[in-house]
């Protein structure tokens, strides 16, 4: 228990008792410690007595006689007293310190607590974002329906398999933060007007074009290196009324002013459920408003 990192409060040791009835008048009762199996075999009694160096924490007796007298019983318990203290003290002189935590092999659970609204996104369409998990890790995950809304409780083989459980639903159910640098995003597609990647699982960004490079010498999609599947790092900079995002790769390394964004020049950005604005373009001509003729009024009798 120890080794696995359960929490023991105290250590617990055992010790059967022994006891050989007197044979005749001129003959004691003799009470025996650490008895053997002849001994048990033979003997007329086997107490058997557990506990820690407070006090007794369980025992059990069988006896092979009508009764035994509270002097024998005395003795027994003050003999199984001193045989414990003894063992418990070998055991000191061996035990190692119980770990600060499970062991990294033990199994365990976990409550975790998301913002109601999110649970959705946990789940996925018909269930498909829950079933992905369990199939790739072998934990169970329990989503409480009815009780106590947003709380979600992981069963895991292991620490690693829970931890990758518990990154996964936080990383479905975060909000993104304006400012925030996020490693390792990934290209989900390259536009003329520059790159779509997914920060979060499920959640997608735009980069414009002239966010990729900090001269902004980018100015064709062509002209930049980076491929479908390239990993990239991005500071999220801003999020629109619509809950459109805007990512930035140059202003993914040093210090970041705020007041530093430019507008997106009417480009669209898109996040979770987003779609694209489309922006007016040179030479385009906007739509003109149509005007719907009124019925005229029949002429008065």
């Amino acid at each position: 228990l120890q080794d696995a990192g359960v929490p023991v409060k105290a250590p617990v040791a055992g010790v059967a008792m022994g006891l050989l009835m007197p044979d005749g008048p001129n003959s004691s009762a003799v009470v025996l410690s650490d008895i053997l199996g002849s001994e048990d075999a033979l003997g007329d009694m086997d107490f058997k007595v557990a506990g820690t160096a407070e006090g007794v924490t369980a025992f059990q007796m069988d006896i092979k006689v009508e009764g035994i007298t509270v002097e024998i019983m005395r003795v027994a318990l003050e003999q199984a007293k001193e045989a414990r203290m003894h063992i418990l003290a070998r055991m000191a002189e061996c035990s190692p310190p119980p770990r600060n935590e499970l062991a990294p092999t033990v199994p365990r659970s976990k409550v975790l607590m998301v913002p109601p609204n999110k649970v959705g996104a946990v789940i996925g369409e018909k269930g498909s974002t829950v079933k992905k998990m369990v199939e790739e890790t072998g934990a169970q995950i329990e989503i409480e329906k009815e009780g106590i809304p947003g709380q979600i409780v992981v069963f895991a083989a292991d620490k690693d398999v829970l931890q990758d459980v518990e990154d996964r639903i936080l990383a479905l159910t975060v909000s993104p933060e304006v400012g925030k640098v996020y490693k390792d995003s990934t290209v989900k597609s390259v536009k003329d007007f520059g790159l779509f990647i997914e920060f979060l699982p499920g959640q997608e960004g735009l980069v414009h074009i002239s966010e990729i490079s900090a001269d902004n010498k980018f100015m064709k999609v062509e002209e930049v290196d980076i491929k479908v599947g390239e990993k990239v790092d991005a500071r999220l900079i801003e999020i629109n009324q619509k809950g459109q995002l805007r990512f930035s790769i140059a202003a993914a390394t040093g210090e970041w002013d705020p007041k530093s964004v430019k507008p997106a020049g009417g480009r669209g950005v898109r996040g979770r459920g987003g779609g694209r604005k489309a922006a007016d373009g040179p030479g385009k001509e906007k739509a003109k408003p149509i005007n719907i003729a009124k019925p005229a009024k029949p002429p008065s009798k």
